[in-house]
């Protein structure tokens, strides 16, 4: 981690960032994060206390001086806290989601209860469903705002904050939400942290996400399956034409060959970006994706289609027959600058071309859409220094995070540059039991915002967006 600031000859800067330090330090912190996690805010759960969860963190921000108001879109529950500080200052948007994917009780080590903070003090973690996403990183910029404000005596720019409630889901109404209110915001950029850092210890920013699309794949020939050796070798079995089916559209190495899913180029300053870096903590296969690229770029500035699930027969009791139908379940992750509107089309027109014009094809849950900031925008490269100067480590920047967010609404709705400070790490278990992150990871990623914040509160709208 960086250096702490000199205590006898701070800064007022290092007075913010050291207290945001402080407190994340704290007893109180740890409680605080107790009581975010102890709301059981499983999205897909319909009795789940999601709009008691933003009346908590209303509180939280009504202490520092935040207006707040609730609303609700599409029949999900959102909050909007708002600090206003000068028509002449610049306007920073902040996103959080506070609902989780399911606790998985039961499934966790040593019994752990997914929704009751715990410590592993051998190892130095806190366990608890949403610390990692989204609940903890939200809880870090809102302390790093406390030590700006407490600091300086304001925070120094506009903020607003949304917080939604189905990020988890596909984010159903905000888009109207933004819609609705673009004006009143008047937002000119957004600082947001969610997903990982490239490792728990280097400072991460990623400038977008890249897009999501899921297909089933369905291949029917008959009802009832058929005696294997009775019809073996004369009778069409649709799991090995949907295996040869899914097959064509890649190489043997996991290359993508299906037309209109793959991009021209990566960007050279994406590349350079990218250079050098090691990604996923490791856990990658320098042989596999498309050719010529480094692992880092097939995952942050490329794409890349995965079978989530295959289905023929009942593999746990087997039996001999063939099977009269096949599944499968495909997902594209992808870049901008591809044709979004016919992902669909382009897979259909692939399986006719190979000969699988029988197998059906579904869109199936939320669409994500590609979106991402320049690498050498403006904000980019301020929010890149700040993160600099406080730890003394120049941050990697990522063009895209290699999952899904829902960035395209803020860049296409809001048409505002999107930055995020991620406070997680590879490694935190997020969507699967015994969800975790360092403890020493939250004073560090504290510090990293208060000096963010505190720059952007010392910063003109030209500084951040050029000009």
């Amino acid at each position: 981690m960086g250096a702490q600031p000199m205590l006898d000859t701070a800064t007022p800067r290092d007075t913010a960032v050291s207290l945001a330090r402080a407190i994340a330090e704290d007893d109180a912190f740890r409680e605080a994060m107790a009581d975010l996690i102890a709301f059981q805010t499983d999205a897909s759960d319909p009795n789940a206390p999601l709009q008691a969860y933003l009346s908590h963190v209303a509180q939280g921000f009504g202490a520092m001086g935040f207006e707040t108001q609730g609303f609700t879109s599409d029949g999900h529950p959102f909050l909007l806290a708002s600090r206003i500080e000068g028509a002449d200052r610049p306007t920073v948007l902040g996103y959080a989601h506070g609902d989780t994917v399911p606790g998985m009780a039961g499934r966790w080590a040593e019994g752990r209860d997914p929704w009751t903070l715990t410590e592993d003090s051998a190892t130095g973690r806190w366990y608890g469903r949403g610390i990692a996403d989204n609940k903890g990183q939200m809880l870090v910029n809102m302390t790093a705002m406390q030590s700006v404000i407490a600091a300086r005596g304001s925070l120094g720019f506009n903020a607003h904050v949304l917080v939604e409630m189905g990020e988890e889901i596909g984010s159903p109404g905000l888009r109207k939400v933004c819609e609705r209110l673009k004006a009143r915001m008047g937002a000119d950029l957004l600082i947001a942290s969610d997903g990982p850092r490239v490792a728990a210890d280097r400072p991460t920013i990623f400038l977008g996400a890249r897009g999501g699309a899921t297909f089933r794949l369905r291949l029917k020939r008959r009802t009832g399956g058929r005696h294997s050796g009775n019809f073996g070798g004369a009778l069409k079995n649709p799991a090995l034409e949907l295996a040869h089916a899914i097959a064509s559209m890649t190489t043997q190495s996991g290359a993508l060959r299906v037309a209109g899913w793959v991009p021209d180029a990566v960007p050279d300053a994406s590349r350079a970006a990218l250079a050098g870096l090691t990604p996923a903590g490791g856990e990658v296969d320098a042989d596999w994706g498309a050719e010529g690229l480094t692992p880092a770029e097939r995952i942050h500035a490329w794409n890349s289609a995965e079978i989530l699930a295959f289905s023929a027969g009942d593999i746990a009791h087997p039996v001999n027959a063939i099977p009269d139908e096949a599944e499968a379940v495909v997902q594209l992750r992808y870049v901008p600058g591809i044709d979004e509107e016919s992902l669909g089309a382009a897979l259909r027109a692939h399986l006719d071309a190979q000969g699988h014009g029988d197998i059906e094809i579904e869109e199936k849950g939320p669409r994500f859409r590609a979106s991402a900031t320049p690498v050498d925008h403006p904000a980019a490269q301020f929010a890149a220094a700040s993160l600099d100067r406080t730890s003394d480590e120049m941050p990697v920047i990522l063009p895209s995070l290699g999952g899904s967010l829902p960035n395209d609404i803020f860049t296409e709705v809001l048409g505002i540059p999107t930055v995020w400070v991620p406070h997680s790490y590879p490694g935190c278990s997020q969507h699967a039991p015994d969800e975790h992150l360092p403890r020493a990871l939250f004073p560090d990623a504290a510090a990293l915002m208060a000096g963010l914040y505190w720059d952007i509160g010392g910063a003109s709208r030209s500084d951040l967006l050029g000009g």
